[in-house]
Formats: C-alpha cells, sequence, structure tokens
C-alpha cells in the first residue's frame, strides 16, 4: 500500500515538475520574443528626422574708414537680402539603448542633440564703396557670420524648433507605447517614463 502511495506521488510530482517546466520554457521563449520585438522596433525608430523652414532678411550693411586724423572718411555699404532655407535634424541612429530581460526594462541612455542647419542665399544690392575703403573677402566673412548669427537666433524663436521636438517626441513615444503594453518598464536618466506626458520632458539642446 506505501509503495502505491509513494509511486502515486512520485508521479504528481513527475507530472507537476514537468508542467512547470513548460510553463518556464513557454515563459522564456515569450520574453525573448518581446526583446525582439523591442530591439526590432529600437532599430525601426533609428532614422533621421529632419524639420525645414525658410527664412528671409534685409538689413544694410555699413562700414566707414577714418583717415588724417579723422579729417577724411571713405564709407562702403550695401543692401543685402537674404533668403535662406534651414534644418533641424535628430539622428536617431545614434540612440543608445540598454534592454534588460530580466527585469524587463528598456532604458534610454543617450539621445542625439539637434543638429542645425543653415544654408543662406545672400543678394547684395546697391553697393557703395570709396577707393580707399573697398568691398574685401573679410567683409563678406563678416556678413555671412551676421546673417547666420541672426538667422539662428530668429530660428530658435520660431516654431521649427518646436516642431523638431513634437517629431522626435513621436518617435519616442512609439517605444513606450509597445514596451507598456508588454508589461515592461521604459525610463530615461534613471527616471521611470510613467505615462506619455513624461516624455515632453526629454529635449535635447540646439546646438
Amino acid at each position: 500500500m506505501r509503495n502505491i502511495i509513494f509511486g502515486i506521488v512520485i508521479a504528481v510530482v513527475i507530472v507537476f515538475g514537468l508542467r512547470y517546466c513548460e510553463h518556464e520554457k513557454d515563459r522564456r521563449e515569450q520574453l525573448h520574443a518581446n526583446t525582439a520585438l523591442i530591439q526590432k522596433q529600437l532599430t525601426n525608430v533609428g532614422k533621421l528626422i529632419v524639420t525645414e523652414g525658410t527664412y528671409a532678411q534685409v538689413f544694410t550693411y555699413e562700414d566707414w574708414k577714418k583717415f588724417y586724423i579723422d579729417v577724411l572718411s571713405a564709407r562702403k555699404k550695401a543692401l543685402v537680402v537674404v533668403n535662406a532655407e534651414a534644418s533641424i535634424s535628430y539622428d536617431l541612429s545614434k540612440i543608445e539603448t540598454t534592454v534588460d530581460e530580466e527585469s524587463r526594462t528598456v532604458t534610454i541612455n543617450y539621445i542625439p542633440e539637434p543638429e542645425l542647419k543653415i544654408n543662406p542665399n545672400i543678394q547684395y544690392y546697391d553697393v557703395q564703396q570709396d577707393y580707399f575703403n573697398q568691398f574685401s573677402a573679410s567683409d563678406y566673412n563678416k556678413i555671412k557670420d551676421k546673417v547666420e548669427a541672426s538667422l539662428k537666433e530668429k530660428i530658435e524663436a520660431s516654431a521649427l524648433v518646436s516642431n523638431a521636438q513634437n517629431r522626435l517626441i513621436s518617435e519616442l513615444q512609439k517605444i513606450y507605447i509597445l514596451t507598456n503594453s508588454m508589461g515592461w518598464t521604459l525610463q530615461y536618466n534613471e527616471q521611470v517614463i510613467q505615462q506619455e506626458e513624461d516624455l515632453q520632458n526629454i529635449k535635447p539642446i540646439l546646438y
């Protein structure tokens, strides 16, 4: 009788053991599948985001040179018309992430800074210059530097920056939605992203 009971107990242990092993195997396979899917999504997000805009500006460049103890002077000036194309880009292939299967956590370690590119088309009108004070290469370089600095300030105050940031956030939302739907945790700079609104705090500085 004891042998029969002992045999039944052993059989039960074996059955439950096999079921537990199968369950653990299925859970591990599901975990690997989820990890692979998340890594694939991270790869899909890794692309170049570009937001473009056009800007126009008109200003006058003027320079004076004085001679003979400020008795005589020579002037040069020009009307400068600028039409520029500007773009802000995020190279998301440079995003650095860590996927931890054990804690089911995706950590965004690094987000690349946005890159601003300005392509100005500068045209000169009403150019006037005296014999002793004529336009040179240094003048055109000064004008170009002044134009780019003025445009950069104008762009940073425009909707182009916010539009580019919104596109960045929309890409990061894809990661959040996927991880959240699988019961995983998404974090950035050791801060857990608990809702989509938390992604609004991720705003790399324009350089």
